[in-house]
């Protein structure tokens, strides 16, 4: 039977060629000669003699049939890929679609084989990872990190020549980490850069290309249909927002300003240090006070204008006032109090789920594609996107969150169209949230510590054409001292199950002035949200932090596959891709500040007999370490309330602040988040001795 792990050899090194050996153990394919491209084709003899190496030997059945790839062959190996594209989001799209028609596991493999050295690298390791993510066959393999596969969409471009000189010289076991500046995109008088440990932060571009891994816009309908997909769409990236305005005001600075204005120039400039190893050219800049233009980029057969932007919004808000959209059919949809939000986050993206695409457009992407192509509209100067232009790199950029800030307005916009909670649907009766505090060893109580942590991350797996061993950057991010919830609850009705929601917000504004409720609602995180068991009377409950429903582990985030890998295709294996898309563990509390920045945690039991979803179709062994933003894997998602609830509506009549909101069932604690200028050295050093 076909080692399935074998495929993930196909993730190492992507721009090597497939006959060269993979993994440390230097793992060759048996490359039937029709499958050598043609530049490879009259050297078969030379190759197989040079490159049968005495590693494992992968055997490949030579399919009978190749399908039809000239749409992915299309895009040339050395080109840059973008899911924001449509051209090339179509691509990848046919290329998924022809990965999931394989018969049988062998065959997938074979087709990848032949593929991987065609295709455009970027594109085919997207689309393997979608198939290998969603597949039945393979979805309980474990892949490779995004990080480990394209390190240079992560980090300072002058480390790979650290890299290259580190790999050639010294030998695997006597190699030290190559140490990633934290102030290389600019320094502090630019005021933006203030939130570079955020914006530049591995685990969150990480998870941010992550999600938009396992919630493809375009593909087969099976992969892109899942459970209330839009409104998630709109929930993760409200909640990257409200954490970005967290980190603002730890910093002194004001929250978000929207991108509304498509006229004005952008105040706002980014140069990313980074460079773009397929398509051989660094990242563009885009230089301060830059303005945006119509977009005419023959090369990616996309045009468009400001105007086609502003008529989309246009339609968005006279649907949201109205109260419904009009379908292809021409129909009207009612946007429901229920499937409103999902409907539009469909719309807004805009995915294939999107009910009227050409009414509505795509002014999420299109968003971003204005933006990436600002320096280079119409392609006079043959310049690529810029990084806003990649789920894996716009989040570097200061203009994602204003842009973001913007998408996410039309939103409340809807929110603030259906009915308030009252509070009899926010209420639980006979229950009572007596008092909530937070402890942590060490530390004053109802006090965050952050700091300052080095880790390292395998670089290996992405640099082509150098010699095999592992060779680590060394990056500083941003960490908190574990925590723990003590929650009293008293219940005065029988046995039942409650739901406890945890979310953090700011206490004062930009003037030091309490928050109006109206404001403030937009600015909680969730921290964690997860099911009790009520007994009648007093409950106390203890949660750690790192059991959070929001976040992944600090080694899922940086996982390496050649270390501590479950058995085989196991269910203990299961579900890792998708529990590779979360929340990085070391950024669940904002920065803070040395004299405590306050804020406010409010907790809140609600009624779990109606907040539970039925989940029979769910994978008996899978993982819902970070479900509030990335759901669970075959299953719907895991809570029947509003994303966001109680905080995604605006309140009801007579509600000013926070403390007017509250019920019995909710209660809040003044905490301060207190930074402690200091830095800590990786936990363990994960190089080879």
């Amino acid at each position: 039977m076909t080692d399935k792990n074998n495929i993930l050899f196909l993730f190492d090194r992507p721009t090597e060629p497939i006959f060269i050996g993979k993994g440390d153990e230097n793992v060759s394919f048996d490359v039937p000669a029709e499958y050598l491209t043609d530049r490879y084709k009259p050297l078969a003899s030379d190759i197989e003699n040079r490159f049968s190496g005495a590693g494992k030997v992968i055997p490949i059945t030579k399919l009978n049939r190749i399908p039809d790839l000239s749409f992915p062959l299309s895009l040339p190996r050395n080109a840059s890929f973008s899911l924001f594209i449509p051209y090339h989001s179509k691509m990848a799209s046919k290329l998924i679609e022809t990965f999931m028609d394989t018969k049988s596991f062998d065959e997938l493999l074979s087709l990848s084989v032949y593929c991987r050295d065609r295709l455009n690298p970027y594109m085919f390791i997207y689309a393997l990872s979608v198939v290998v993510t969603h597949r039945p066959d393979t979805r309980n393999l474990e892949l490779p990190s995004h990080v480990e596969m394209f390190p240079n969409l992560y980090m300072d471009s002058s480390v790979f020549s650290h890299a290259r000189e580190e790999s050639s010289v010294v030998q695997p076991g006597s190699r030290t980490p190559i140490e990633i500046p934290q102030d290389y995109s600019a320094n502090d008088t630019d005021i933006e850069h203030r939130l570079s440990y955020f914006r530049e932060d591995i685990g969150i571009n990480l998870h941010h290309w992550h999600w938009h891994l396992v919630y493809p816009y375009e593909g087969p309908m099976n992969i892109v249909n899942k459970d209330r997909r839009g409104e998630l769409f709109y929930y993760m990236h409200q909640q990257i927002n409200a954490r970005y305005n967290l980190e603002r005001l730890s910093n002194n600075m004001n929250r978000v300003v929207r991108l509304n204005n498509w006229r004005d120039s952008i105040t706002e400039g980014y140069f990313p240090k980074l460079d773009n190893i397929l398509a051989n050219r660094v990242w563009p800049s885009r230089p301060a006070n830059a303005r945006l233009s119509d977009i005419n980029r023959e090369v990616e057969q996309m045009s468009f204008d400001i105007e086609d932007l502003e008529r989309w919004r246009d339609r968005l808000f006279s649907a949201i006032h109205s109260g419904y959209i009009i379908n292809t059919a021409g129909n009207q949809v009612r946007l429901t109090e229920t499937d409103g939000i999902d409907i539009l986050g469909n719309l807004m993206e805009a995915s294939i789920l999107s009910l009227n695409p050409n009414f509505y457009g795509s002014l999420h992407n299109f968003g971003h594609d204005a933006i990436s192509f600002i320096h280079d509209p119409d392609n006079r100067y043959l310049e690529n996107y810029g990084v806003m232009g990649d789920p894996a790199t716009a989040m570097r950029d200061p203009i994602f969150y204003r842009w973001h800030a913007y998408t996410d307005d039309i939103f409340q916009e809807f929110k603030a169209t259906i009915p308030s909670y009252t509070t009899q649907t926010l209420g639980f009766e006979n229950v009572k949230l007596q008092s909530v505090e937070v402890s942590a060893t060490g530390i004053p109580r109802n006090e965050f510590l952050t700091f300052w942590q080095q880790s390292d991350v395998d670089l290996s797996r992405g640099l082509d054409f150098l010699p095999r061993g592992s060779v680590f950057a060394r990056f500083t991010h941003l960490q908190h001292a574990p925590f723990n919830y003590k929650i009293t609850i008293e219940n005065n009705g029988n046995q039942r199950i409650g739901t406890v929601r945890i979310f953090l917000g700011p206490k004062f504004d930009e003037r030091g002035l309490p928050f109006l409720f109206r404001e403030q609602r937009k600015l909680f995180v969730e921290l964690d949200k997860f099911s009790v068991t009520l007994k009648r009377g007093k409950n106390d409950i203890i949660r750690r932090s790192i059991d959070s429903t929001v976040t992944i582990p600090h080694e899922v985030t940086y996982r390496n596959l050649d270390k501590n890998r479950p058995s085989g295709n196991t269910d203990a294996a299961a579900a890792f891709n998708f529990c590779g898309c979360g929340w990085p563990q070391n950024m669940l509390i904002p920065k803070g500040s040395s004299d405590g920045f306050q804020c406010q945690l409010f907790v809140m039991v609600s009624n779990g007999a109606n907040d539970q979803v039925e989940n029979a179709h769910a994978d008996v062994h899978t993982c819902d370490n970070a479900s509030s933003y990335c759901g669970i894997r075959n299953a719907r998602y895991p809570d029947a309330r509003s994303m966001g609830y109680p905080f995604d509506r605006t309140p009801r009549d007579g509600v000013v602040t926070l403390q007017q909101f509250l019920t019995p069932n909710m209660a809040v604690q003044d905490v301060r988040i207190r930074f402690s200028n200091r830095t800590v050295a990786p936990l363990q050093s994960k190089i080879k001795t």
